[in-house]
């Protein structure tokens, strides 16, 4: 099915947007990161990775395999003036344009439901990680209660919504993410499940 890009754009700027900086502070609590490179993957217009900029010295990549995507997250670099310091990417997660062990912080929020081959795409983005690096990758909503509100919106925009959010982030993921990654190799992780979400945690210590 074909994305429609403004549409996806509006519910994430608009409905999503509280979710944010919520996430953006759970990330810097988590993995203790706040200097270095970071991207953001299928980051759609970037709000994620930008919120993250905004309370940190990261340098950001936002990264998107639509070029749509990516004139959305120009556009939006420009407006919270982050210009020096965050640029839009284009590529796939399967085949990362970065060097081996480049990128300080892996972060992503709900694309990992969309990519084809979520072993290869791990397999990548433990490739890419630095010594002392950490990823936040899932699909969470910051708060249990902003899961809630944005439940009942959306449920009014998808019928299938709770159906969809239970397969994506309900109790038998982390069984299926624990696989995925076993199957990419990557040994030293943690997946964190509450009410609000689940996020992956992969970790390659620092040499």
């Amino acid at each position: 099915m074909e994305m429609n890009v403004s549409e996806f754009d509006k519910v994430a700027r608009e409905l999503f947007a509280p979710i944010y900086p919520i996430i953006a502070a759970q990330i810097i609590q988590k993995t203790k990161i706040t200097e270095g490179a970071c991207v953001d993957l299928g980051c759609g217009g970037g709000y994620l990775g930008l919120s993250l900029a905004r309370i940190t010295n990261l340098t950001v990549h936002l990264f998107d395999l639509l070029p749509e995507m990516q004139e959305i997250a120009e556009k939006n670099i420009e407006e919270y003036n982050l210009a020096g310091r965050v640029t839009a990417v284009l590529g796939d997660v399967h085949a990362l344009p970065f060097g081996d062990q480049s990128i300080d912080l892996a972060i992503s929020r709900g694309s990992l439901f969309f990519w084809k081959d979520q072993v290869k795409a791990f397999r990548e983005i433990y490739r890419v990680l630095a010594p002392g690096g950490r990823t936040f990758i899932g699909g969470g909503f910051g708060t249990p209660e902003l899961k809630a509100q944005i439940t009942a919106r959306m449920k009014q925009k998808e019928r299938n919504w709770e159906d969809t959010l239970k397969e994506r982030i309900g109790k038998t993921s982390k069984e299926r993410f624990c696989t995925v990654l076993a199957q990419a190799g990557v040994a030293d992780f943690s997946i964190d499940c509450s009410d609000a979400g689940i996020w992956i945690v992969m970790r390659r210590e620092a040499a």
